[in-house]
């Protein structure tokens, strides 16, 4: 199992994230909500992930560099869990919704819920 987040899998183009915002389709396990595009990659990468807090909801850049690093962390350990046998490529967007500061346990169950509802809802169509 790859448990990394290296450089390769985060989303960093300005084109893509435009692309998935206008294009993409939405899961949502409250506080979290993915936005996600099927898509390929030149890089030969399987998924590119970006996680995102609202400056409105969380107005200091101490707490919503906390919760995006907790983002990561609980994406990167439930990566392997859920897409280490996939073949489609996709791009992720994981957004916070919720104005509370949360702790990583709450956050890595929210993760794992946000994944299974994403998987059935790709599977079924």
């Amino acid at each position: 199992m790859n448990f990394s987040y290296s450089k390769k899998d985060k989303l960093k183009s300005k084109k893509d994230i435009e692309q998935l915002f206008t294009e993409g389709k939405a899961v949502t396990a409250f506080p979290l909500k993915l936005i996600y595009l099927k898509t390929n990659f030149e890089d030969g990468s399987t998924l590119k992930t970006g996680v995102s807090v609202s400056k409105r909801l969380h107005k200091t850049a101490v707490s919503r560099n906390r919760i995006k690093r907790l983002l990561r962390e609980a994406y990167r350990l439930n990566k392997p869990l859920y897409f280490n046998n996939s073949s489609a490529s996709y791009t992720f967007m994981i957004l916070y919704l919720s104005k509370e500061v949360t702790t990583f346990d709450k956050l890595n169950t929210n993760m794992k819920s946000l994944f299974e509802k994403f998987i059935a809802k790709t599977s079924q169509t």
